[in-house]
């Protein structure tokens, strides 16, 4: 199994930008998929980024030209670089990683809370 554990939220204005990051507990090289999700209280968590393991990144419109996706496999990590944020931005972002298989292993971090607000 994988634990993940997100940091970088906190609270910034309308146009800032906030990096988080996502830190395995064990080697995700050419094995797990991984992303960044987020999620309002009420509404359904929607995927916000994607990167997998071969490196294909997709992005939901919303972010697309905004938000950046990465990887360090060799630090076991997973970057989300947020720019030109919005209130619509404010939400509870979690890590996600997926080891594809027969049997298909999903796991999920605590979360971050980010707030974009004047």
């Amino acid at each position: 199994q994988v634990q993940l554990v997100e940091s970088g939220g906190g609270l910034v204005q309308p146009g800032g930008s906030l990096r988080l990051s996502c830190a395995a507990s064990r080697s995700i090289f050419r094995t797990y998929d991984m992303g960044w999700y987020r999620q309002v209280p009420g509404k359904q968590r929607e995927s916000v980024a994607t990167i997998t393991s071969f490196g294909t990144v997709n992005y939901a419109d919303s972010v697309k030209g905004r938000f950046t996706i990465s990887r360090d496999d060799a630090k076991n990590a997973v970057y989300l670089q947020m720019n030109s944020l919005k209130p619509e931005d404010t939400a509870v972002y979690y890590c996600n990683a997926v080891r594809p298989g027969t049997i298909k292993y999903v796991y999920w971090g605590q979360g971050t809370q980010v707030t974009v607000s004047s």
